[in-house]
């Protein structure tokens, strides 16, 4: 045998094995492959393309590539969307990798090529025998695998060169990767044609138990249809003999004399079951509608449990699983307490609105306490298809009943509360509207009569106690939002987060960790450390999930050094809980031109905002930084409209906006911000800038401006208020339309504040400017 040493780029192929003789197209995308390609195709066209061991592997080295591959033609190249390309390749000859010259840009490798001569050897007569022998198997094959087409079959049995023939066989019949690679792998042409008839014995024999299984499992059809005229004659023969057979269908019939409806759907039940029992066990429809009785039959058609109408028992159990949310409390209070008094089921839906962690789906669990009913909790997070609440028709494969029907179900009574947790994330698409089923769901007018297309017959849902939540009520649609009564649940306050965490969260995670009543003390500072240092939230589930943290830490203190307890204060912290992620944003050091303290509503409670404005010679342009969104550009863009229109109040001169640029910017400029509220703040920045007044540090505003510098309400005031509180300022302007809001919040929040009540920029400048 004569070897040949070539340097050529080489393609790493996932999960494909190219042979010689082989025409094949296949798509690349890796940068590394697309680069060899690239130097092939500025060359001589030759790529050597060769299985990589494992096809997840996005970089292999020579180590993750098989040792034997195939130099190949690269034939056509063509671009496809998504940096995707296809290539069309024949394969040459075989060849084997012996060293690597790089890997980057792409895989470069010397090559070496065998000439193989070891048919040489052979007189002509076995050469002959060889091909015969060959063709005797593809006849067997063709014959076991009509999968072959006949013209193919007639190339291959026309072929007389034994070197061909074993490369075309090899090509056109249906070998998977693993054998095509040990016959790249065999030693020379001998071995390849030994290692080609095995495989191709191999399939043989696997096609014939294939065909005898099939004519078994034919026959068995013919004495399942056999059987069944059989039991149909037994069956008959049974009801002439008065004779009675326990089957899944008596059950059934039980089942419905047990099910406290009326006679039409009773009858109705009934004919589901006959139709059962006129199938035979074996038929393919038989489990199908077996489960689908299962279901019908479960669902509580009349069982409900009686309600505690307590109300005094109800506030008791809030109180006591929730601290804090006063008005949230009363308003469900209140609520109950109409239902009573009416009996109506036309009292309104309520929906729990706020940020994420504050309770909302754990209030509503107590409510099912302390009504004494089922509580059943259905997520619509990212729920799309109507089906999901509508149910699959039972003519389809994998058939189910909607998620209402499912918590029914569950309930197993038809009067439980049913959470329907995160409404405002349901959507639409091609599969249907979500939000239009649910509608029929929670309108009291059709809600007792609602269908579920798998279940098939009217379920009543007008005893069912529905909540709702959400995070964000304008993203539910404008129908839903109408059927229901929002009760906002606001974020909590650094006290009730304190309160919370020792009686409820420190509490239920030491239980939860195996420590015992004593093993572990927070210091007071250390808790408060925790809560402003380690999370910024409206809620305290992240609260928990560092206590969580403290408690696995000192479970295995105490396992490994026989520790007797744990007291964790603001020295030993860190030790638990890394470094502090979180710092406070306090006031303003000092009184400063152009820079105003604002204050924002953010997904995890308030935030301070701070805003600078710079402005300089130029040609009058104006710049926004910071990641601004629409509302908030328009925002800066009115301030300085209203700044422009009082400039010869301020002697400013009437070609300075002409001859200065002024950019206004907002720290952390990763963040994504927008909203109206910044309006006073960024006007009031910019009148400051331009006039060099100084702005006093220990004071923050929030309120939406028009052009005329009239001052509007705004939102998220509780969230904004407990945000200034937290970075220590202590003087706050809030529209005078918001004085309704402020008066409803508690002590512990305005404690300390000197809210000042602004109606327009006038009154806003005087409050802020320095002397």
């Amino acid at each position: 045998m004569s070897k040949t040493m070539v340097s050529m780029p080489v393609v790493a192929l996932r999960g494909m094995t190219v042979l010689p003789k082989m025409l094949v197209h296949f798509d690349i995308k890796r940068k590394v492959t697309v680069k060899s390609i690239d130097e092939a195709m500025a060359g001589d066209q030759k790529v050597f393309l060769v299985t990589q061991r494992d096809p997840d592997v996005d970089f292999p080295k020579q180590d993750d590539l098989c040792e034997v591959g195939t130099i190949a033609n690269i034939k056509q190249v063509v671009k496809l969307p998504g940096n995707v390309i296809r290539v069309l390749v024949e394969g040459v000859e075989k060849g084997y990798i012996r060293s690597v010259e790089h890997y980057t840009p792409f895989i470069k490798a010397d090559i070496e090529t065998v000439f193989d001569d070891s048919l040489k050897e052979l007189s002509e007569a076995e050469k002959k025998a060889m091909v015969m022998s060959l063709r005797d198997l593809i006849e067997v094959y063709s014959k076991e695998n009509n999968k072959i087409g006949k013209d193919i079959i007639g190339r291959l049995l026309r072929i007389k060169n034994i070197k061909n023939l074993i490369w075309e066989v090899a090509n056109k019949l249906s070998i998977s990767t693993e054998d095509r690679q040990e016959l790249l792998e065999a030693g020379n042409l001998q071995e390849t044609y030994a290692v080609l008839t095995f495989n191709l014995s191999q399939d043989i024999e696997v096609l014939k138990f294939k065909r005898d299984f099939q004519v078994r499992v034919k026959a068995s059809i013919d004495n399942n249809q056999k059987e069944y005229i059989l039991r149909e004659q037994m069956k008959i023969i049974r009801e002439e003999l008065g004779e009675n057979n326990e089957s899944d269908a008596d059950k059934y019939y039980d089942m419905i004399d047990d099910l406290e409806i009326s006679e039409k759907l009773r009858r109705s039940f009934v004919k589901e079951v006959k139709k059962f029992e006129n199938l035979s066990p074996n038929s393919a429809e038989s489990p199908v509608i077996r489960g689908y009785l299962e279901t019908l039959l479960s669902m509580p058609w009349g069982k409900k449990t009686r309600d505690n109408n307590n109300i005094k028992n109800a506030m008791n159990v809030l109180n006591k699983e929730h601290y804090g949310l006063k008005d949230v409390k009363e308003r469900v209070v209140e609520f109950l307490a109409v239902r009573q008094l009416t009996e109506s089921v036309d009292t309104p839906i309520i929906c729990l609105v706020g940020p994420p962690g504050t309770g909302k789906t754990s209030i509503a669990h107590s409510i099912a306490d302390a009504l004494k009913k089922k509580y059943v909790r259905i997520c619509l997070g990212g729920v799309k298809d109507e089906s999901e609440i509508r149910g699959h028709r039972k003519t389809y494969v994998g058939a189910m009943p909607g998620k209402i029907a499912k918590g029914l179900k569950t309930a197993g009574v038809k009067n439980p509360l049913m959470l329907l947790d995160e409404i405002d994330k349901v959507g639409s698409d091609y599969k249907g509207d979500v939000s239009s089923a649910l509608l029929e769901v929670l309108d009291p007018e059709q809600n007792d009569k609602f269908v579920d297309n798998y279940i098939e017959y009217p379920i009543d849902l007008s005893e069912v106690l529905f909540i709702a939540t959400a995070n964000d009520p304008s993203r539910i649609p404008r129908p839903l939002l109408d059927r229901m009564e929002i009760i906002e649940v606001g974020s909590y306050t650094l006290n009730e987060k304190r309160h919370i965490a020792k009686e409820h969260l420190l509490k239920k995670q030491i239980e939860k960790n195996g420590l015992q009543k004593g093993q572990l003390n927070i210091a007071p500072k250390a808790l408060d450390t925790i809560i402003t240092g380690y999370t910024r939230e409206a809620g305290v589930r992240n609260l928990e999930r560092k206590i969580a943290a403290i408690c696995r830490k000192v479970a295995r203190e105490i396992v490994e050094n026989n520790v007797e307890k744990v007291r964790i204060n603001n020295k030993n912290l860190e030790d638990y809980l890394g470094k502090i992620k979180y710092t406070l944003d306090s006031k303003n050091e000092q009184d400063d031109v152009g820079i105003v303290r604002g204050l924002a509503w953010t997904s995890v409670g308030g935030d301070t905002l701070q805003i600078e404005v710079n402005v300089m010679p130029g040609k009058g342009k104006i710049k926004l930084t910071g990641t601004m969104g629409d509302v908030m550009k328009e925002s800066a863009q009115i301030g300085i409209s209203y700044v422009r229109s009082i400039s010869t109040q301020y002697d400013i001169a009437h070609d300075f906006f002409e001859e200065n640029d002024i950019h206004i910017h907002i720290p952390e400029g990763a963040v994504p911000k927008d909203g109206p509220s910044a309006g006073i703040t960024m006007a009031t920045a910019v009148l400051s800038a331009i006039t060099g007044n100084k702005i006093h540090a220990n004071l923050a505003m929030t309120g939406e401006i028009t052009l005329r510098g009239k001052v509007l309400p705004i939102g998220g005031l509780k969230e904004k208020l407990i945000a200034a509180k937290s970075a220590m300022i202590t003087n706050i302007l809030v529209p005078e339309k918001n004085k309704k809001d402020v008066l409803e919040l508690s002590e512990e929040i305005t404690e300390g504040l000197n809210i000042h009540f602004v109606t327009d920029m006038k009154q806003v400048i005087e409050e802020s400017f320095v002397g």
